[in-house]
């Protein structure tokens, strides 16, 4: 998993939780890394499961919870940090339906190491799609977040519906989005 990942989990936490909470996920998990990592480097995404099995401890939220905020904090700092990725973007349904033919293509020429989820989008009709996610990490309600804040960031009246594959162990979900109004949608 690239680092950029893990340096932005350090960061949330550090800003939440304060930094004795990070300094103290990392005492109690065994990390190869011992918590330092780059945003370039790449690392098992083991180390972050456990830390965020340590914060869940500690802030007795549940685990799915932490890792839903961590995606709607991601999709903030990834659109700060490259706008040209949503900058032709109208809404969330155009962003979601190009995730595998422009977003991770960008994402691929930045990291060509990257090991990426699938995002597999159709629309049913005009106010309804379904997007299917697949990995082989277990971070469905991570994508979870990431969708919830890409609605949030157009503004679109859409509500998400989710259906965790049974036995996926939260590396296959299919989330189910249902406008209030016909969403005008076209390839970026």
């Amino acid at each position: 998993m690239k680092g950029v990942v893990f340096t932005e989990f350090q960061e949330l936490v550090e800003n939440q939780f304060g930094m004795e909470m990070y300094d103290r996920l990392v005492q109690q998990c065994e990390l190869t890394t011992e918590g330092a990592y780059t945003s370039v480097g790449t690392y098992d995404h083991s180390e972050l499961l456990q830390m965020v099995v340590k914060l869940a401890e500690a802030t007795e939220l549940p685990v799915g919870t932490l890792v839903h905020a961590f995606g709607k904090h991601l999709f903030k700092k990834f659109t700060a940090g490259s706008p040209h990725l949503v900058k032709h973007i109208k809404n969330s349904v155009d962003l979601l339906g190009n995730v595998e033919g422009f977003i991770h293509v960008e994402v691929r020429k930045l990291y060509p190491d990257a090991e990426l989820p699938k995002f597999e989008f159709e629309q049913i009709n005009e106010t309804k799609w379904e997007l299917t996610y697949k990995s082989k990490r277990p971070f469905a309600d991570l994508a979870h977040g990431l969708i919830e804040a890409a609605v949030e960031h157009f503004d679109d009246p859409i509500e998400i519906g989710r259906e965790d594959v049974p036995g996926s162990k939260g590396t296959q979900a299919k989330f189910f989005l249902t406008s209030r109004e016909p969403v005008a949608s076209c390839p970026a």
